[in-house]
């Protein structure tokens, strides 16, 4: 069966940006001059997916908003003859299908997941973690759909991180049995330095067969009393196998600061209107930090 629907989990309250997410959601800060989410949308709709399900919680309809159709602004825009900027906003409205369903509560990966059981139904699906901006000549989700296609169960992409960087991802054991190809082992959420099984870290990217839910029920409660998806992955093992893709192309977690500047700076140097000026002003900087 083919990966035809994705999941978006889109709850969180983005604390590592406030104050600016006190009223905007993290999903919607811009990276240039698209909304962070859309990006993910676009590497979805480029990986052949045909309908985005967006897992929401309070206070997060912009997202909702951004979406959908904004008569008033279309109409405003044509009055004024803006035809570039009409065209650039009906596109977004026309992306793909889209869905949505509530997250009540914080309860970790996991049960955002769970959320999207109802309108996943029995079949394998796809899912991004929208502050992970993935840069590749292949769309990641389209590295991965053909592995799906060969191997025919849960997929997850991976890159090797710094050692000293491993317990800030759930991490993975495994045997290669193809160039960047892993059959997975084990798993370990956000391991010590010490005791981390490999280098390989989980990016925001999973396929995952339609199993995993009977897993999440079944998941105990996890680190800071969340239910963590690398568990309940990690369970799934026991009844299919589960292979990892090292992906090829650069990752940026816009969900920290750090890596959020980066990316602005990275996607612009690589815009026709902006990249020159842009590498003109950064080799104008004068920097000192000492």
């Amino acid at each position: 069966m083919k990966v035809r629907k994705a999941l978006f989990p889109a709850a969180g309250l983005g604390t590592r940006f406030l104050p600016a997410t006190k009223a905007i959601p993290k999903e919607m800060l811009p990276l240039v001059d698209k909304p962070l989410i859309q990006y993910c949308v676009e590497e979805a709709i480029a990986s052949a997916i045909e309908e985005v399900i967006i897992i929401t919680g309070m206070g997060k309809t912009a997202i909702e908003d951004h979406f959908d159709t904004s008569f008033q602004l279309e109409a405003v825009l044509a009055e004024k003859g803006k035809d570039d900027l009409l065209k650039v906003v009906k596109d977004v409205s026309n992306l793909v299908h889209f869905s949505y369903t509530r997250q009540k509560e914080a309860k970790g990966l996991g049960h955002a997941v769970l959320c999207g059981k109802n309108l996943i139904g029995h079949e394998p699906f796809a899912v991004f973690l929208g502050d992970d901006i993935i840069s590749a000549d292949v769309p990641c989700m389209k590295q991965m759909i053909d592995v799906y296609n060969d191997k025919g169960c849960s997929i997850l992409a991976v890159k090797r991180v710094p050692r000293e960087d491993v317990s800030s991802y759930g991490i993975i054991k495994g045997r290669q049995v193809e160039d960047r190809l892993y059959e997975v082992h084990d798993l370990v959420e956000k391991p010590p330095v010490d005791e981390a099984p490999s280098d390989l870290a989980i990016i925001g990217r999973y396929i995952l067969m339609p199993e995993i839910f009977e897993f999440i029920e079944k998941t105990p409660p996890g680190r800071g009393g969340e239910l963590q998806l690398t568990d309940a992955i990690k369970a799934l093992l026991s009844l299919q196998p589960v292979y990892a893709l090292e992906f090829e192309g650069e990752r940026f977690d816009a969900g920290d600061k750090l890596g959020f500047i980066k990316a602005n700076i990275a996607f612009a140097l690589q815009r026709e209107d902006l990249g020159k000026d842009i590498a003109k002003y950064l080799q104008q900087l004068k920097i000192d930090q000492t």
